[in-house]
C-alpha cells in the first residue's frame, strides 16, 4: 500500500541532520507495517497530480499556521477536499490535524493559554494515553462530520475522526524524547522556561507512540483493496 506523505513543514537543520526529517520520521514511526512512502513537499509547491497517485495519505506537522497567508495553503486545502471526495484514507498530525479541519470548515487559532509540550496525558476513546506534544494552535470549531475521540484539559479537539475517511491528532505520536531535547534548545525563548524544565522532568517516562502508530496503521489500512 502506497502511503503519500504530504510534508507541510521541516525538521530544524540542527536537528534533521541528526534525527531525520517530518517525513522521516513518519517512515520510521508507521515501519513493519507493509507501506512503500512517497514524500511531496506541499511547503514547496510540491503537489501531486490528485488524490489517485497514493492509497492513502498523510499530512505532517509544520512551523506554520493553518491560517498563515502562504501560496501552498490553499491549494493544500482543495487537495485535502479532493482526497475527501475521493474515499481514500488521510491522517493528519499537529498542522495536518488543523489544515485539515480548515479545509473542511473548521476554525483554527492561536491559543491565549500557551504551548503544549512534551509528554501530555489525553483521554482517548475513555482510556488515557501519553504522547509528546509541541503547539499553541488549536482546532477551536469542528466542521462537520467531525467526531472528538481524544481531549485533554488543554486540547479539548486533540484528536478527530471523520468517518472512515480522516483521521486527525494535534499531539506527535512520531516526536521522541530526542526531538523534544532539540526542540527545546532550537526554541529557547519561545517557551517559558518553568514549562520547559518541566517538559524535561518527563524524558524516559512511557508514552503510547506505538499504539497510536498501530491506530493509525490501521486506519489507512482500512481503505485497502
Amino acid at each position: 500500500m502506497k502511503i503519500g506523505i504530504l510534508q507541510a513543514g521541516r525538521a530544524a537543520p540542527e536537528l534533521a541532520a541528526k534525527l531525520g526529517d517530518y517525513d522521516d520520521m513518519f517512515r520510521h514511526l508507521l515501519a513493519g507495517y507493509g507501506f512503500e512512502f512517497r514524500s511531496w513537499a506541499v511547503l514547496d509547491m510540491e503537489f501531486p497530480a490528485g488524490p489517485e497517485d497514493a492509497d492513502g495519505w498523510l499530512i505532517t506537522g509544520s512551523v506554520h499556521g493553518a491560517y498563515d497567508d502562504l501560496p501552498w495553503i490553499a491549494p493544500l486545502e482543495a487537495l485535502i477536499r479532493a482526497i475527501h471526495d475521493s474515499g481514500r484514507p488521510l491522517v493528519g498530525v499537529c498542522f495536518g490535524h488543523q489544515i485539515i479541519a480548515q479545509a473542511l470548515g473548521g476554525k483554527v487559532e492561536k491559543y491565549p493559554g500557551g504551548y503544549a509540550v512534551g509528554r501530555s496525558e489525553y483521554v482517548l476513546n475513555g482510556k488515557p494515553v501519553f504522547l509528546n506534544a509541541w503547539h499553541q494552535d488549536q482546532v477551536t470549531r469542528l466542521p462537520e462530520g467531525a467526531e472528538v475521540i481524544g481531549s485533554s484539559a488543554f486540547c479539548p479537539h486533540a484528536m478527530l475522526r471523520y468517518g472512515d475517511s480522516m483521521l486527525t491528532i494535534q499531539p506527535h505520536p512520531e516526536f521522541d524524547d530526542a526531538y523534544i531535547e532539540g526542540l527545546i534548545r532550537a526554541r529557547t525563548g519561545v517557551v517559558p522556561e518553568p514549562q520547559l524544565a518541566a517538559a524535561r522532568a518527563e524524558f524516559g517516562k512511557p508514552n503510547d507512540s506505538a499504539a497510536i502508530a498501530r491506530m493509525m496503521a490501521d486506519f489507512l489500512r482500512r481503505k485497502e483493496g
